[in-house]
């Protein structure tokens, strides 16, 4: 059973994906918060620069540049945390690599590479954050998505590694929980969050590639992230656009089949808007970071009731619960109130005859 979490500004917390996106957007709001940050990622040059930036703003921070999916990687990582730090209190795995193609025209060397990153690292990652972990306890944080439960035609390899995760995740989460371990694992479920995503994915498609509307703010992720590493939680989706995918799609999987062949298709995933200079395809060999949106400039929705919904369950339940007995109030007044008018107008209708 996990144990109390410590306040975030008592914190460690380790951000593998950290130089761009929504690992980017964990750390900048980890840190603004109290959190000591150690950053992750292939980008060394990304990684200084969120740093230094960080550190401008009175933060405090380190970063370490490696490949998540090499062999070792995440003991390097946990080495760096404690010689800056001393410990490790929060364990967040972000990194992920991702391809926009047809199945048929992926290539098996492609297909293990969006897994080594995504599934390999990331249990990499998890098993050294337990080895740390076990002892005086803490927070693991895995990103999925809210594709792993339902998959979307032309990202069928990360679909399929987000699946994986999940799976691990809940499997994970559970052999702690027998062994009564003081670890709180928690898999955050973005929707499509507006990042360098598409410009960082390997595209096969004719256009350039892009998520499908709506997209939500990665700020939203790294709130999630953020309230997970204090308050122990199974699951957090973010982005209402996610709740159909997570219960209604595999309640109805034909259906859901017909409604993603319909909005999964190139016209919906792909735009006019090339990736920026030197951002494109970053599967096997790391390009520009640094970035949190992407370039594309969507319409971003920066609030998510649903989320909020999940974080304060109480009060969502209150504020939900209040407004039925306002209603019925009101609807109990409106009776009253024509009850009284038609008892006047018998009364003054016996008093006529």
């Amino acid at each position: 059973m996990a144990g109390s979490l410590k306040p975030l500004s008592e914190q460690v917390m380790v951000i593998t994906g950290a130089s761009s996106g929504i690992g980017l957007a964990i750390a900048r709001r980890a840190a603004a918060l109290g959190a000591k940050v150690v950053l992750a990622a292939r980008n060394a040059e990304a990684l200084d620069e969120a740093v230094v930036a960080i550190r401008n703003k009175g933060g405090q921070a380190v970063a370490i540049d490696l490949d998540v999916a090499d062999e070792g990687a995440a003991a390097k990582l946990a080495a760096r945390a404690i010689e800056a730090f001393g410990r490790i209190d929060t364990w967040v795995n972000d990194a992920a690599a991702a391809m926009y193609a047809r199945l048929e025209e992926v290539s098996l060397e492609e297909h293990r590479r969006v897994f080594d990153v995504g599934y390999f690292g990331l249990v990499q990652g998890s098993m050294e954050a337990v080895r740390h972990l076990r002892a005086d306890g803490g927070a693991l944080i895995n990103i999925g998505s809210v594709l792993s439960n339902r998959a979307i035609p032309l990202q069928g390899p990360y679909c399929a590694m987000k699946a994986a995760v999940m799976q691990f995740t809940d499997a994970l989460r559970m052999e702690l929980e027998q062994d009564g371990a003081p670890i709180s694992v928690t898999l955050i479920k973005p929707a499509a969050i507006d990042t360098m995503y598409p410009e960082h994915a390997r595209n096969k498609l004719e256009k350039p590639a892009r998520l499908p509307q709506p997209l939500y703010d990665a700020a939203l992720v790294a709130k999630a992230v953020c309230f997970a590493a204090e308050h122990k939680r199974r699951t957090l989706i973010v982005g209402g656009g996610g709740l159909a995918l997570t219960t209604l799609a595999p309640a109805l999987p034909r259906l859901a089949d017909k409604g993603m062949e319909l909005v999964g298709g190139e016209a919906s995933q792909t735009s006019s808007i090339p990736p920026a200079p030197g951002t494109a395809d970053n599967l096997f060999e790391p390009r520009v970071d640094g970035r949190v949106e992407g370039n594309q400039e969507p319409f971003t929705r920066k609030t998510s009731l649903f989320l909020e919904a999940q974080m304060h369950p109480v009060a969502a339940a209150a504020i939900v619960g209040g407004a039925a007995v306002g209603a019925f109030l009101l609807a109990r007044r409106n009776d009253e109130d024509v009850g009284t008018r038609e008892a006047q107008r018998r009364i003054r209708a016996a008093g006529m005859s």
